[in-house]
């Protein structure tokens, strides 16, 4: 079954319109979608390993692009983007970091960590953009900690891929 899965995956990876694709997923993972855009990555850096500074780029500026869409999501529409904070549990969560933004200079520099750490691991990016939109994190520090972290997670995922690709 993996293995139809993981074929299916590589012959789209393959595909000429793969690059767009990557771009779509990657740009809606930040703002709203489940999937990541590593699942697409790693087939395509196999599929097309000269071009894996390209699949990186491509994955990490629309990730980063679709950040700041859910920061504008959750800044614009706080009321309604509440309401996706809840179905992850986290409202009070939020609303307190939010009081604490305001009151502690020291929040800001926890913020910055924690949203490298989201944006570097596999939680729900998609959760802290909204909420930095929520919150009205500077948009400047929350793209480019967007473009740092997403862009180190993808190059890792990208090199390794052309690296050791036919092991993974």
């Amino acid at each position: 079954m993996f293995k139809d899965i993981y074929q299916k995956t590589l012959k789209l990876a393959g595909h000429k319109s793969s690059k767009f694709y990557l771009a779509l997923i990657s740009f809606a993972e930040s703002s709203f979608f489940p999937i990541p855009p590593d699942i697409m990555i790693v087939p395509m850096v196999i599929a097309k390993k000269n071009e894996y500074l390209k699949i990186f780029f491509i994955a990490t500026l629309f990730s980063a692009l679709g950040g700041l869409f859910g920061y504008f999501m959750g800044s614009l529409f706080t009321d309604k983007a509440i309401l996706l904070i809840e179905l992850y549990g986290y409202e009070e969560q939020v609303l307190e970091l939010k009081n604490q933004l305001s009151s502690k200079s020291g929040a800001h520099t926890a913020w910055l960590g924690t949203l490298f750490l989201a944006g570097f691991t596999p939680l729900p990016f998609k959760l802290f953009t909204i909420t930095s939109g929520i919150i009205n994190f500077n948009i400047f520090a929350f793209f480019f900690i967007c473009l740092f972290a997403r862009g180190l997670r993808f190059f890792i995922v990208a090199y390794f891929s052309s690296k050791f690709g036919k092991a993974f």
